[in-house]
């Protein structure tokens, strides 16, 4: 009789606690709802990580992270999937590591996912970030391969944003790659300075206003100034 009744109270526990956890469940996903309606992105993470708990999913993970990544919380969103290189990672899993590392500084752990979404699906943009991390890790080959896949499929609609003045700016994504161009070629060997302005200028020509072509033009100049005053004093 005392194993019948342990048993019955077991069945009735179960019964409770799968009643209970979809209540909760049922909950959350209004709960859920209800934020997407409002627009409160803090409350859609917070009901993502309760319905993860109660029900785990890989594209709950994913897309968790990728809340997180669009509030740049960027340690959170790694937190979430880890940075780990998994052939089996779906395309948002790897674009919110490529982007969460570069914008923690670690180019070099960033590029290990970018060179994964390049080999998914190659385009400009992916290119260009992919040269331009690989200049500040000192692969000037590979930045030279970036590039010109860039140049060979660049389209003129094609759009840079760029962050170094107070007020952002767009500019042509031709114009980005020829100053990008201009950055490895002196990047990889000084005497190219000639060359290097050369490509600043035609970027220029494309955008006159184009902040970081007249910056790193004018920064070349003064280079070339210097290694002409150096070859007069020998």
């Amino acid at each position: 009789m005392k194993q019948i009744t342990i048993a019955v109270i077991m069945l009735f526990s179960v019964s409770s606690f799968a009643q209970s956890n979809a209540d909760l469940k049922a909950h959350y996903e209004a709960y859920y709802q209800q934020m997407k309606k409002q627009g409160d992105v803090q409350g859609i993470i917070n009901a993502m990580t309760h319905l993860n708990i109660l029900e785990p999913s890989v594209a709950r993970q994913d897309t968790l992270a990728y809340l997180y990544l669009s509030e740049s919380k960027y340690m959170q969103a790694l937190n979430t999937i880890g940075v780990e290189k998994n052939a089996t990672d779906s395309d948002i899993n790897v674009e919110v590591k490529a982007v969460a590392l570069k914008n923690l500084n670690q180019p070099k752990l960033a590029l290990e996912q970018f060179e994964v979404l390049f080999a998914r699906k190659p385009n400009v943009y992916l290119a260009y970030e992919m040269a331009d991390m690989k200049l500040q890790t000192s692969d000037i080959a590979g930045a030279k391969s970036n590039i010109e896949y860039g140049l060979a499929n660049v389209k003129d609609d094609m759009k840079r944003a760029f962050y170094e003045t107070q007020q952002p700016y767009e500019t042509s994504m031709k114009a980005a790659l020829l100053y990008l161009k201009g950055i490895m070629l002196y990047s990889e060997n000084k005497t190219n300075v000639d060359t290097a302005i050369k490509l600043m200028n035609d970027a220029l020509a494309i955008d006159p206003n184009f902040n970081m072509a007249k910056v790193s033009r004018q920064a070349l100049e003064n280079q070339k100034a210097q290694q002409a005053a150096a070859a007069q004093k020998n």
